[in-house]
């Protein structure tokens, strides 16, 4: 059986740590305020972390709301998603994880789009 990149990077501990980094990124973001307006972060990061666990192949927790229901009021611009995007990038990178792992981690997060971008 082949490693997942959830345990090539560090399993639970790891991706909790580049998400609360990804999380402090977007609301260092001015632009991307707006959308996290009344939101409960803890909560979202909870979601994330566990959201992300299942993309890189590890234990499937994930028990939020479909993408496209969880998203549909916001008015996602594809400016947004793409800053989201970036910043994602961003804190993959800091954690050093591999630039051919976070191509194929980006490439799972852009299938997402047609999900969260509704403006």
């Amino acid at each position: 059986m082949s490693e997942t990149l959830y345990d090539k990077y560090g399993g639970f501990a790891s991706i909790t740590t580049i998400v609360q980094r990804f999380y402090a990124l977007i609301q260092d973001t001015e632009s991307l305020d707006r959308y996290f307006q009344d939101v409960e972060m803890d909560r979202l990061i909870d979601h994330q972390i566990k959201f992300l666990c299942m993309v890189l192949g590890g234990p499937n927790n994930y028990e939020g709301r479909a993408l496209a229901v969880a998203h549909s009021r916001l008015g996602i611009t594809d400016g947004a998603f793409g800053a989201v995007a970036g910043l994602l990038v961003q804190a993959l990178t800091e954690a050093g994880v591999e630039a051919a792992d976070i191509d194929t981690i980006v490439g799972v997060v852009a299938g997402t789009k047609p999900e969260i971008v509704t403006a």
